[in-house]
């Protein structure tokens, strides 16, 4: 298991890609797409921060079932993050 740290880091790189992703998907968007675009942002950006504050905050006395359900869901939202960047066009 990786420590805090290394996850922390891992998501914020992740995130990061999303959000350029997003970015520059939306260079080429009518105003429409735009503010569709701007929604997927802050959806990732959310998603940034709540995954650092659970990281934060990790249960006691259950650890590898938290990271367990930190990881499935983490893969669930990139998941719905990624197909709503895909139909930004």
């Amino acid at each position: 298991m990786a420590n805090r740290k290394d996850l922390k880091k891992a998501i914020n790189y992740i995130a990061g890609e999303l959000f350029t992703e997003c970015i520059i998907c939306s260079l080429n968007l009518s105003e429409e797409g735009k503010q569709k675009a701007d929604k997927v942002m802050t959806d990732i950006l959310n998603m940034q921060n709540e995954f650092i504050s659970r990281i934060s905050h990790t249960e006691p006395g259950n650890v590898k079932g938290f990271y367990k359900k930190l990881r499935e869901d983490f893969s669930t939202q990139v998941d719905g993050i990624v197909t709503a960047i895909g139909q930004l066009k």
